[in-house]
């Protein structure tokens, strides 16, 4: 069972945005590789990425459910410096540490970290995060 969780945590895009419901990607496959949930739970992985894991899985494809978001082209968070107040709660909010930045000092995102799940966006309170195209 554990190959199987594996290699669906492979197809996965490694966003950990909790669009599927679940908090994160290897979770998302566990609860597949269980039966506990359909391919059809992820918008940053799209109609490829739901066909990717109904044929790993040997289940009819889906598209994906789109009520729980749309695909977009990747995307990074960009911390407005001038606004920044160093209040350290997108960092709190980031999945996979790719902000940095000490306590009332300006924050920054590693931009090849950010996988562009938008969670640090509504944990800003002064909306200094901004979703800008991917290099």
């Amino acid at each position: 069972m554990t190959d199987l969780v594996e290699r669906l945590d492979r197809l996965l895009p490694q966003t950990q945005c909790g669009q599927c419901g679940f908090a994160g990607c290897r979770p998302y496959a566990e609860a597949m590789s269980r039966g506990e949930a359909g391919v059809d739970r992820c918008p940053p992985g799209g109609d490829a990425g739901a066909r990717a894991l109904a044929r790993l899985l040997q289940v009819p494809p889906l598209a994906y459910d789109r009520a729980r978001g749309l695909q977009a082209p990747p995307r990074v968070a960009l911390v407005v410096e001038e606004d920044c107040i160093g209040c350290t709660k997108c960092i709190q909010a980031c999945p996979v540490d790719a902000i940095i930045g000490g306590a009332k000092s300006m924050h920054t995102v590693i931009e090849p970290l950010c996988t562009g799940c938008e969670l640090c966006v509504p944990a800003c309170p002064v909306d200094c995060i901004v979703m800008v195209p991917a290099a």
